[in-house]
């Protein structure tokens, strides 16, 4: 089976992180020092895709956790995982980013990328049959977009067969830091170049999910990491557990990306229901289908009716019969037929991996490639014309050894992404070919 690392970049990534590997060891019976203690013989099959085994017997995540302070690592030191994760596995500064791109990307990452890089390597030799990296962080920060672009440039230059997969938190309407514009556009320009997918959510649609589907009055964080678990268990379900139809990082890659730049994907998960309303709900592939489709669960801050869906990929876990899935999906494509590009046929992959999530009979994960991604890169790419326009706050990156032609450089890239993804939204099957 394809091995996989993870890293959890900066705060908002770490604490993404625990919340991924404590959903992972709930559904393969791994207790918290990493002895198996489950009874389904189906949990052990394909563990060593996320973890390898120690001589003692004990399953070992392969994770490396990053940041440029030490305050989330001892957190995640001091909890419950304290036992859990190999202790070197941890690199963390004293200094942190300050919400300075420059400063995870140029100065303070550059410190620990070689140490980064040497546990990376451990890692990778480790691994029978190394598939790629998976990657935790926000866009909005410092560590996070700044030294996390650093790693998957440097993945890049070392691994350049392998794929990159991030899962990036953009920041949302209501910004907790003025200069979220400039680190979240400079990751984006790396990103382009750089990762093979990149999972898009932001705080403010997972916010919208928790109180309006979940009904919570006060949605915290921890609620918030605890729907993007879901989403990147469901999208390694069927690398973990035996299916009918199986997917995997390559394969999404394959069939989600059209064009080479075009790798942002938008995000939601089925049944999202309120604890009070689950015995009322129906679990069906119908209704599993339909909610996936509702630009309600979506995980990004956009109308994904507003675009239309180049690509997407959904994968289905629980006893559920894929004639049924292709019925369902084949009704939602004539249903919504102008949200579809015309000139991707078929353009719906799906895959059914039979054990469900804890707690769930059946659930659906769906990935799309959506124009309508454009709306966030929109609000921020017009945040970072009209700060930049007055030189607003460039001192603080050029202080860090950036060069003002790097913003240029980095603005253009988002405007000509936008572009790219408004002029496949206009293109019909009766248009010229492109060049």
């Amino acid at each position: 089976m394809p091995n996989i690392i993870t890293f959890s970049t900066g705060q908002c990534g770490n604490q993404v992180g625990r919340k991924f590997w404590g959903t992972l060891i709930d559904e393969h019976g791994i207790d918290h020092s990493g002895k198996y203690c489950g009874t389904d013989p189906s949990q052990l099959e394909r563990l060593d895709v996320y973890f390898h085994e120690a001589s003692n017997g004990k399953f070992v995540p392969r994770a490396i956790h990053v940041d440029l302070e030490p305050g989330t690592s001892e957190a995640i030191r001091n909890s419950n995982f304290k036992d859990l994760f190999r202790p070197e596995n941890f690199i963390f500064g004293q200094s942190g980013a300050g919400n300075n791109w420059a400063k995870g990307h140029y100065t303070e990452g550059a410190e620990l990328i070689d140490e980064i890089l040497d546990v990376t390597r451990r890692e990778v030799e480790s691994c029978d049959n190394f598939q790629g990296f998976q990657l935790c962080h926000s866009l909005g920060g410092g560590t996070g977009s700044g030294l996390g672009t650093l790693i998957t440039s440097k993945l890049r230059e070392e691994y350049p067969d392998r794929l990159i997969c991030t899962y990036s938190v953009l920041p949302s309407l209501h910004s907790n830091a003025v200069v979220e514009p400039y680190n979240t556009t400079f990751s984006l320009h790396q990103l382009v170049e750089n990762a093979d997918q990149v999972i898009c959510l932001d705080n403010q649609a997972l916010n919208n999910i928790c109180s309006n589907s979940l009904r919570l009055a006060t949605p915290n964080y921890e609620d918030l990491n605890q729907l993007i678990a879901q989403v990147m268990s469901g999208i390694t379900c069927s690398l973990r557990f035996p299916g009918q139809l199986n997917s995997d990082l390559r394969k999404l890659s394959v069939n989600l990306v059209p064009f080479p730049r075009m790798h942002f994907f938008l995000a939601s998960y089925a049944p999202i229901v309120a604890q009070g309303s689950k015995s009322f709900t129906a679990s069906s592939v119908a209704e599993l289908t339909q909610q996936m489709f509702d630009g309600r669960n979506t995980m990004a801050d956009c109308d994904p009716r507003a675009g239309k869906y180049l690509t997407a990929s959904a994968l289905f876990r629980g006893n559920i019969a894929t004639f049924d899935v292709e019925n369902e999906l084949s009704k939602v494509q004539s249903r919504y037929a102008t949200n579809f590009v015309e000139w991707i046929p078929n353009n719906i992959k799906f895959s059914v991996c039979e054990n469900p999530p804890k707690g769930l009979s059946k659930s659906v994960t769906f990935l799309a490639n959506s124009t309508a991604i454009q709306q966030p890169f929109k609000r921020i790419a017009d945040q970072f014309a009209a700060m930049y326009k007055r030189k607003a706050f460039v001192y603080g990156f050029l202080n860090e050894g950036m060069d003002e032609l790097e913003f240029q450089e980095a603005e253009l890239n988002l405007k000509d992404l936008i572009d790219e993804y408004q002029q496949y939204q206009e293109a019909s099957i009766e248009d010229d070919e492109g060049d």
